[in-house]
């Protein structure tokens, strides 16, 4: 059984008497341990599919199965927890709390699933070590470069331990040799058995993917897949 299941995901936006799909019948299976890169052009659909993969939007129409599990069913505390435990979130600006160390940034996912102080703690200093970034936990973002602040928002996305890391533009704020530093960390949670699924509009970065969903008006123009 795929981790992810979609069947038929449409999505309208209505304003009047207009209507707009930005998602048209998308079918789409993503493998446990997968790493997908989701490409198009502004206005392609692939935002919007992010969203819904990440339970932050709701489909018009379709079937979003996240674990065998159907979205459509899950009450607003679910999906919450789905969000907070399942997946694990990435964005291009990064979206860390200017005051706030390092260190504190990760442990804020482990605060609203109410982990302990003591193990958020120590959980945040382990997922910082794992980015390499454990000697700059009491430093706040502006003391960091910017990808030093991607690699923290990467460990407070690993900071629940989930089975799923959604990026969308992760390397859309970085220099080119920050974003090869930065997919290459990606790379490596894909080794160790994480599902990884970005969106990018960068050709080399997508090809750092085993496989390139490309997608044009709302639907997906083409899957390849290569070993990487």
């Amino acid at each position: 059984m795929a981790l992810l299941e979609l069947r038929g995901i449409t999505k309208i936006y209505r304003s009047g008497d207009q209507e707009f799909a930005a998602l048209r019948g998308i079918d789409l299976d993503v493998d446990r341990g997968g790493f997908v890169a989701i490409t198009g052009s502004s206005g392609s659909g692939k935002s919007t599919l992010m969203n819904i993969l990440g339970c932050l939007d709701s489909p018009t129409a379709g079937s979003y199965r996240i674990d065998g599990r159907d979205v459509a069913g899950l009450s607003r505390v679910e999906l919450a927890s789905i969000r907070n435990q399942f997946i694990g979130f990435v964005f291009q600006s990064f979206n860390l709390l200017a005051r706030t160390s390092a260190v504190e940034n990760v442990e804020l996912p482990l605060i609203y699933a109410h982990v302990p102080p003591a193990e958020r703690r120590r959980r945040a200093l382990e997922s910082l070590e794992r980015v390499g970034l454990a000697h700059r936990a009491g430093h706040h973002p502006s003391q960091l470069s910017g990808g030093q602040q991607q690699r923290v928002a990467i460990a407070r996305a690993l900071v629940t331990r989930p089975p799923l890391i959604l990026a969308d533009e992760p390397t859309g704020n970085l220099d080119s040799a920050t974003s090869l530093e930065i997919m290459g960390l990606l790379s490596e949670l894909r080794r160790s058995g994480i599902t990884v699924l970005f969106v990018t509009h960068e050709h080399d970065i997508a090809a750092f993917a085993a496989r390139q969903i490309a997608m044009r008006d709302g639907a997906i123009l083409s899957d390849t897949r290569s070993e990487t």
